[in-house]
């Protein structure tokens, strides 16, 4: 299994060709399951999206390739792992603006070789000194884009 200590990512760069291609495989995909996240974590675990609950379905998801600012890829033996960071245009640059996703480009001996795949879209629940709990799932422009499993 892929992990942060089996596969190295490369520096956090602005999307190149490929990246763009990827993004466009999955961008509606992303889109369907950023929704459904919110829906559901605002039953639950409401702060996820705290930074965007004035947001519409639509403003929320009115990104798009050009919205896409920066990768992150690694290869493992499976293929590879593409980490982008996206901006919601209908946010403030200065604040939380930026979701973070992950996708998979199968190499030979997947069924779809070369065709990227949503793997998982990036929410923190981290634990705080004072024993408190944040959780988040809109992130700023200054948050690393690092490896995850969420």
């Amino acid at each position: 299994m892929a992990s942060a200590e089996t596969v190295d990512l490369n520096e956090y760069h602005p999307p190149k060709e490929e990246s763009l291609k990827a993004f466009s495989e999955i961008e509606t995909e992303l889109k369907k399951t950023l929704l459904h996240m919110k829906h559901t974590y605002r039953k639950h675990e409401p702060e996820y999206f705290a930074a965007v609950q004035s947001l519409s379905d639509a403003d929320l998801t009115s990104f798009s390739s050009s919205d896409l600012e920066g990768v992150r890829v690694g290869l493992s033996a499976y293929g590879l792992h593409l980490f982008g960071k996206v901006r919601i245009p209908a946010m403030p640059d200065s604040g939380p603006a930026y979701v973070h996703f992950r996708a998979f480009i199968g190499g030979d001996g997947h069924d779809e070789p070369g065709v990227a795949t949503l793997h998982s879209i990036h929410t923190e629940d981290k634990e705080e000194p004072d024993g408190g709990r944040t959780y988040r799932a809109i992130f700023t422009k200054d948050d690393p884009l690092e490896w995850f499993d969420t």
